[in-house]
């Protein structure tokens, strides 16, 4: 699922989201990555977060520059401290 009114603009954003998933505080089960990928339909960018049989579980929509600003922060993660 993707809500459209959910938009990831700063790449503040995307850590923030990116750690929400990674501690559980969204509350998805079988959660197993997250991705960037493009919607087929729109073109949009978005990132996914994919449970354990590579399904959508979660989506957010991002602006381009983020899509390719945090490609390194979204495959190897965060570097904060949780």
């Amino acid at each position: 699922m993707i809500n459209d009114n959910d938009v990831i603009e700063t790449l503040d954003e995307l850590e923030t989201f990116l750690r929400s998933v990674e501690v559980g505080g969204l509350g998805l089960d079988n959660v197993s990555g997250v991705a960037l990928a493009t919607n087929n339909a729109n073109g949009r960018p978005f990132v996914a977060v994919l449970d354990d049989n590579q399904q959508l579980v979660l989506g957010r929509y991002v602006t381009t520059e983020v899509f390719e600003s945090g490609k390194d922060m979204v495959r190897y993660g965060t570097k904060k401290p949780h």
